[in-house]
């Protein structure tokens, strides 16, 4: 191992099927079922629990394919407002040990406690303390992964899913990785891994034989992140503050839309929303996406960026509609979305950074 690079004590935190967990914990008839949380006539799964996983079922699958594969599926709604409660719980706990937390999502999080604030020297103690703490808060279990930065941190918190931790000492990193399939790495999707399957690459030894020019050549600039993260290189501190990108709405149909009409309301409906989200963020934004998922899954979006912020639901709405006339098919369309993004959130902490830099003083 390199000691020159830096040594942290990194923690990722994984709730174990977040939002299905909570709705079985709320609902006691569900406990021990196969659930999906969302879904529905045409919708997309949200999140399956462990009982449904076991028969192939996974988040973002659609939901006739979840009953394909798990006839006795329990499709539940979402509860957004109860899992953020939950979600803010569990945060608490966090911020008992380190305010150096990044939360990823509602269900997990980075934790440096490399300096803590109960002065605990192992950062696996730290994990199973933080666990006991989410399960008596909450009574849902939690899942950590325990290493010297956030990839190994995060490969790690899966291992032993759920309800498990898995330490990674920086003594056994080297073999740890050499051994691991690189499907397994964090980053390397279902395609890349099949990519590197045809080049005779299926575990780390084999991803470390290769040089970085050899990786550049066959996956771009990610080469260099894979070329790094097989040997343990991953200098990426946690970041406390995480600045948001964009803002999204979208909506899958029950039945498919071929009406121009139909187009118009739900665009109208999604701009309305979209404001609504932003204004409670009090967030602003100069480029608009459309999204159009077809009736065979083909995806489109086309996006428009302006020199001023997007101000009010017209405007979106108009907007829309001129990305909509761009649109290179005339298919029943499946699902349509709006997302902002170069936002007011990304410019203030651009010009934060530039005040930082110290003025040079002339004679």
């Amino acid at each position: 191992m390199d000691f020159s690079l830096p040594v942290r004590k990194i923690i990722h935190v994984d709730m174990d099927a977040f939002y299905a967990s909570v709705e079985q914990h709320d609902n006691p008839e569900l406990k021990g079922k196969a659930i999906a949380v969302g879904g529905g006539h045409r919708g997309v799964v949200s999140a399956a629990s462990y009982e449904a996983r076991k028969y192939g079922v996974r988040s973002a699958m659609p939901s006739k394919t979840a009953k394909e594969k798990c006839p006795h599926l329990i499709f539940v709604p979402p509860r957004f407002s109860r899992y953020k409660e939950i979600s803010r719980k569990i945060r608490e706990i966090f911020y008992e040990y380190t305010d150096l937390v990044e939360p990823l999502s509602l269900d997990e999080a980075y934790l440096d406690v490399t300096e803590n604030k109960k002065g605990i020297e192992s950062a696996n103690q730290i994990a199973k303390e933080i666990r006991q703490k989410i399960f008596e808060a909450t009574g849902l279990t939690a899942s950590a992964g325990i290493a010297i930065n956030k990839f190994l941190a995060k490969v790690a918190s899966d291992i032993n899913k759920p309800n498990g931790q898995k330490t990674i000492h920086p003594d056994k990193m080297e073999a740890f990785l050499e051994e691991l399939p690189v499907e397994k790495f964090y980053g390397v999707g279902k395609v890349t891994a099949n990519k590197m399957f045809t080049f005779g690459i299926f575990k780390g030894k084999d991803l470390k034989k290769r040089t970085l020019e050899d990786l550049t050549r066959l996956f771009g600039k990610s080469g260099g992140y894979y070329y790094n993260v097989v040997r343990g290189i991953h200098n990426s501190e946690v970041k406390p503050h995480r600045i948001q990108k964009s803002v999204a709405v979208e909506r899958t149909f029950f039945e498919d839309l071929a009406d121009e009409q139909q187009i118009d309301e739900k665009l109208n409906s999604l701009s309305e929303e979209l404001h609504q989200r932003l204004q409670k963020n009090n967030v602003l934004g100069r480029s608009l996406t459309l999204k159009i998922k077809y009736k065979d899954f083909s995806l489109y979006t086309r996006s428009i960026t302006k020199e001023e912020y997007f101000s009010s639901p017209a405007e979106f709405f108009q907007t829309s509609k001129k990305l909509w006339e761009l649109r290179p098919f005339d298919k029943a369309v499946r699902l349509l979305g709006l997302s902002l993004s170069h936002l007011n959130t990304e410019e203030k902490k651009q010009v934060s950074v530039q005040l930082k830099i110290p003025f040079q003083e002339f004679e």
